[in-house]
């Protein structure tokens, strides 16, 4: 059984990753949480606000809330009439980053699938705030779709990394289940000046083949000392579907979240972004 949470906040791209997520996971036994936290809105227009009329404006926007909850379940069951996948819905009067965290605990959630974007739509930063604070501070994998991404099979992932981080198996079984259904090749970037590896990198090396050893895997150095450069270089030349990266503690993805801004590192991606976190759940 999986399970996926869908943060909305009712815009296309929420909508766009929805459908994603019923395309990606067509093949499995599935209950999606589309989840909507509404707290923020409530407090959008605070200098309005007085104790007297907080009430009315909670329970108006409840309500709105659990109406557009519906709408969208009766839609992706319209477009995507899966007898595999089971919708809920959960309207919640709490911060996002709140919400989603009780939801990941309480239903044991495989992944999060949302917009890179949401309703703001920047076009001059790569990941929304809300999105951003899901990839840094949530324990779970996070699976970020573009603006307007049409769903295409992955045959190509890019999964950059220093074979440093001691994996854990849950999250390389989520990338496996994900990658074997469509035959997709994974290309395991390496990014040294190096070819040698520790005893360390040895082993995490031999734990990732064993644990995507249902998969196709090429295992690539590129000597580059821009790590950013390298991976554009691959996506380009590969014309990757996904992008995996790892974030935990002196992760090159931990490196390009907590900058002030990621744009100021060009990471303007056009396909889906997978993160996977490297933090122990119960299994």
């Amino acid at each position: 059984m999986r399970k996926i949470l869908i943060p909305t906040d009712f815009s296309k791209n929420a909508m766009n990753a929805l459908k994603y997520a019923t395309e990606l996971f067509k093949y499995d036994v599935s209950e999606y949480y589309i989840m909507h936290a509404y707290q923020d809105d409530i407090y959008s227009d605070e200098e309005l606000l007085t104790k007297e009329t907080l009430e009315n404006r909670t329970n108006t926007i409840s309500k709105k809330s659990e109406e557009k909850l519906q709408d969208i379940k009766k839609e992706i069951t319209n477009i995507s009439p899966n007898p595999r996948h089971t919708f809920y819905t959960i309207s919640s009067n709490n911060l996002l980053i709140d919400e989603t965290d009780k939801i990941v605990d309480k239903h044991n959630i495989d992944i999060i699938i949302m917009g890179t974007k949401g309703k703001t739509n920047d076009k001059n930063i790569t990941f929304g705030s809300y999105t951003l604070q899901v990839l840094r501070y949530v324990q779970c994998p996070v699976f970020a779709i573009p603006e307007n991404y049409k769903y295409k099979q992955p045959k190509h992932i890019l999964f950059p990394t220093n074979y440093l981080i001691p994996y854990k198996r849950r999250e390389l079984k989520l990338l496996c289940e994900m990658a074997h259904p469509y035959r997709a090749k994974i290309d395991m970037l390496y990014i040294s000046k190096s070819n040698k590896l520790s005893m360390r990198q040895k082993d995490n090396k031999e734990f990732i083949k064993e644990e995507l050893c249902k998969n196709s895997i090429n295992f690539k150095v590129e000597n580059s000392k821009n790590i950013i450069n390298a991976i554009y270089k691959l996506i380009k030349e590969n014309n990757t579907d996904v992008l995996v990266m790892v974030n935990t503690r002196h992760s090159f993805l931990e490196n390009i979240l907590y900058q002030s801004t990621i744009d100021e590192l060009s990471l303007n991606l056009d396909i889906p972004f997978l993160a996977l976190q490297n933090i122990q759940r119960k299994l």
